[in-house]
This record gives structure tokens, sequence and C-alpha cells, in this order.
């Protein structure tokens, strides 16, 4: 029997989507979907999941705005025709929009909201991840992307900004922050184990990721983003062994990988750039094609130096700049790899359990064991998927044998 959260994790995206459509009141949505959980936190235990747990949630939901209106004096005759309204947007279809998930964020992308808390309001109200997440995803504490999220909403509220769904021509503008968010998304749920609540997460972001490509066709970057999601779905079986225990990429059995999904995604890079329009996404979606390669047809592993030094150019975060730390480690340029770390900054990359794993490896590889035991200590400590903290636990334990 599923659990509330994860029939919340499940559902949230698509009620919040569809309420705030309907009322055109993204807090008031928000607020009416909490309720409507905390009634199914009280009552589903004694009374067993609905068969229908979305519909139980939505009707819940709409009663409670409704509730909201009757103690706020609504006319009745406003209230009908707020019923009207909802019954309108559920049935129609907006050929521009064929999710409301997406519909709703592109909404969360409105210019008079702060840029940078575009994509973590996509995150937080629409696909329904917590803080936590949130904040790891943005290399940040929860409590900052806590009171940041509080902030941004209490902003959206005072200043009272409409639901307001964009034109077409002002799609583009508002594309890279919807598809940052689904790259957070899909990387969070990348991270957990098959068996995951929030494993669900990376279908839907996959999904979502379609959905641009087939809203805004030939967008490169839309393109890029579908096509990394496609090389990563391909190793998906093969990131796991049969009793659970984590398999990085370089000790995958590559006959397990999606042969069929590869060449979708080669496809699909390939379509990109012949906009000649060169991305971050796309360039992250060369480097994982080039990994691939390594493995599967002896493709030198220094071949993919070159993307990463474009991507750090390009997009200089602190995955992209770890990331070529790990390839030049790979390549046998350990002391170039350890110069980059050293680069980025022990303080600000204390919460990114990333930095730690690969600064462990590379002490390793240059037999400093005191700090490779450190840096593995901090991985573990960071990391929340319970089979990679023992991974991480195990190559810790070599050192001292």
């Amino acid at each position: 029997m599923p659990t509330v959260e994860a029939i919340a994790r499940r559902h949230y995206g698509r009620l919040l989507a569809w309420l705030a459509a309907g009322f055109r009141d993204l807090a008031a949505a928000e607020d009416a979907l909490q309720d409507a959980f905390a009634a199914a936190l009280w009552r589903w235990p004694t009374e067993g999941v609905p068969e229908h747990p979305d519909a139980w949630l939505l009707a819940t939901a709409k009663r409670r705005i409704f509730d909201r209106l009757r103690q706020r004096k609504v006319s009745d005759a406003f209230a009908v025709d707020l019923r009207h309204t909802l019954t309108e947007a559920e049935d129609a279809v907006t050929w521009q929009f064929p999710d409301n998930r997406l519909k709703l964020m592109f909404v969360c992308a409105h210019p008079d909201i702060e840029a940078s808390m575009h994509a973590p309001l996509m995150l937080q109200t629409v696909l329904g991840l917590d803080s936590r997440s949130i904040a790891d995803a943005f290399v940040v504490s929860p409590s900052a992307m806590s009171q940041r999220l509080v902030r941004v909403k209490a902003k959206i509220a005072a200043a009272t900004l409409a639901f307001e769904i964009p034109e077409r021509e002002a799609l583009p503008q508002r594309l890279d922050s919807v598809l940052q968010a689904i790259y957070a998304a899909y990387t969070s749920a990348w991270t957990t184990t098959p068996d995951s609540d929030t494993r669900g997460l990376a279908g839907e972001a996959a999904y979502l990721a379609q959905l641009c490509v087939d809203l805004s066709p030939g967008e490169p970057e839309a393109l890029g983003l579908l096509a990394l999601i496609r090389f990563s779905d391909a190793r998906a079986v093969a990131r796991f062994a049969a009793d659970g225990a984590y398999v990085p990429m370089d000790e995958q059995d590559v006959t397990l990988w999606d042969r069929g999904l590869i060449a979708q995604a080669e496809a699909t890079l390939d379509l990109a750039s012949r906009n000649l329009t060169l991305g971050r996404y796309q360039l992250e979606a060369a480097i994982q094609s080039a990994h691939i390669s390594a493995r599967q047809r002896g493709v030198a592993r220094s071949a993919v130096l070159p993307l990463y030094r474009a991507l750090v150019s390009l997009h200089p975060s602190f995955g992209a700049w770890t990331g070529y730390a790990a390839a030049l480690a790979q390549a046998g340029e350990t002391r170039a790899a350890k110069q980059v770390l050293d680069d980025l900054g022990e303080d600000r990359m204390r919460l990114y359990q990333p930095w730690w794993a690969v600064m462990a490896e590379v002490a390793t590889r240059l037999g400093d064991t005191a700090s490779a035991l450190r840096a593995y200590d901090m991985a573990e400590g960071l990391e929340d998927a319970a089979t990679v903290k023992a991974w991480l636990r195990q190559r810790r334990n070599r050192l001292l044998q």
C-alpha cells in the first residue's frame, strides 16, 4: 500500500498545477493542497487509502478553497463562477502546454520573481522536492534555501502576482529556468536507489524534458537536456548490482546498458548540434557520450577533456569543475586534478559531496592517505543514499588494509 508521502510525490505537481490553473492563485492552491495532504495523514491510516487518492486529494483541496471563500464572505455568484472556471480548466487542453505542471513551471519563471529563485520555486511548488533536496542541488544549506523560498513566496503574495500564462513568444526567455529545474529534479532522483519513493521523479523529469522539446522544436538546449537524460537512463539498470550495491560507471557491465536508448540519445544530441549554438546541456550530454564510448569502444579517456574545458568556460559551476577534476584524474593527470580541486577551495565546497568524493580519489592516487581518509569521511557524511555511503566506506576501508 503506497504511503501518503509516496502519493504526494507522485501526484503533488499535477494537483497543484490543476488547482492553480483553475483559481489563478498559486499561494491559495498550495495552501489548500497542503491541507488536503494533512487530512490524508489523519484519515487514511484508519479509513484506508482511497481507490483514487488523487481524486480524493483534489476534492478535499477544492473544498478547502471554497470554505475559505465563504469565510471571506465571497458572494455565492462568484463561488459559482469559480466552480465554472474550474470545470473549464479541467476540460481545457491548450496546444502549447500539454501538461499543467509544465505550464505552472513557466508561470514560476515570472520576470518579477528573482531569476535565481525560479528553479527552486518550481522544484518545491510544482515537483514537490523538500528544502534539503533543493539545497543540495544548489549547494547551500537547507536553512538558507528554506529562508529564500519563504521570502520569495512572501514577495509573490505581497505583490499579488497574477497567475499569468506567458505568451508563446515569451517562452524562450523562461525556458532556461524550466530546464534548470528539470535537470535538478532528475539529478536528485538519479542518485537514489531504484526502489526509492523519489526514483519516480526521474521519469517525471524525463517526461517534462520531452515536453519541452515538443513545445520548442529545434531548441538546442532542450534537446541537449533530453539527450543527457537518455544517456543516463540507458545506464540505470547497471548502476546497482543484484544485491543492491552501488556500481560506479567504470565498473558497470556495459552489456546491461540500453543500446537502443543510447542510440536515441546520440540522435537527439546530433539534432541539437545542427543549430550551431553550444550550451551547457549539450556539452554535458556530449561528455556522457564520450564516457560511454570510452567504455564501449575503448576511446581514450583523455577525449573527454576538451569537452570539460568547454563546459567550465561556458558554465563554470561547482559540478562542472569537479567533473573536470575527476576526468583529469582518470586521464592520469592527477596533480592537475588536485590543483583544480584546490582552486575551488575547501571552504566553498564543504557542503558539496561530489567534491569530497573526487578529492578522496585524487588524494589516494597521490599517496596522501590521511587526506584521502578525511575526504572519504566527509563524502560519506554528506551522502544520503545508503548504497553509495556503503561504497564510499568500502573504498575508505581499503586504505587501511
